[in-house]
Parts: structure tokens; C-alpha cells; sequence
């Protein structure tokens, strides 16, 4: 399965990346690497670009570049938090975190 093909509110794993040259480096250097876990925060409507949350970071990826990421999905939508809850602590006193 595809990270483009998850809805808002899937969990899921990379398990591979398709991504050729510098677009696998700059998905890599993200820290979007084989054995990632997280969760689809915002799907725009036309699907680009996706909002993941992973490691206490907010990623966008474009259609195209969510595409070439391989994952397997972990869990299904309504598990866990509301999606964007998360965002609530994202700006603490004293500016972003």
C-alpha cells in the first residue's frame, strides 16, 4: 500500500520507498525511513498535499512524493486521537516547540 493511498487518521509503517536520487534523499534526511510509524493528519481534497505526524514532527509530502512511500497500515481511522488533537500542543508559551 501506498502512505497516498491512507486517509485521515490512519497509522501506518514504512516498509520501502520507490523514490529515486534526491527525492529519496530528502525523504530519508526527514527521518521518513523503513520502520517509521505515524499517523495522517490532513489529506487536502484533491490528496495533495498529505499531513503526517512522526517523531514529534509535522510533514507535508506532495501526492507524488506520499506515492513513492511504501507503507503498511497499523491502524484504521477513529483509532486514537481525533485527527489534528495533536495540534492543541503544538504552539506552548514562549512560541513553537
Amino acid at each position: 500500500m501506498r502512505l497516498s493511498e491512507l486517509q485521515v487518521g490512519d497509522k501506518a509503517e514504512v516498509t520501502g520507498l520507490l523514490a529515486r536520487d534526491s527525492v529519496r534523499r530528502r525523504i530519508l534526511d526527514m527521518g521518513l525511513v523503513k520502520g517509521t510509524r505515524f499517523k495522517v493528519l490532513r489529506v487536502a481534497p484533491l490528496g495533495d498535499p498529505v499531513e503526517i505526524f512522526f517523531k514529534g514532527i509535522y510533514l507535508s509530502l506532495r501526492k507524488s512524493e506520499a506515492a513513492d512511500v511504501l507503507v503498511e497500515r497499523i491502524g484504521h481511522v477513529g483509532d486514537g486521537n481525533p485527527a489534528g488533537q495533536g495540534r492543541k500542543n503544538r504552539w506552548r508559551l514562549g512560541g513553537a516547540v
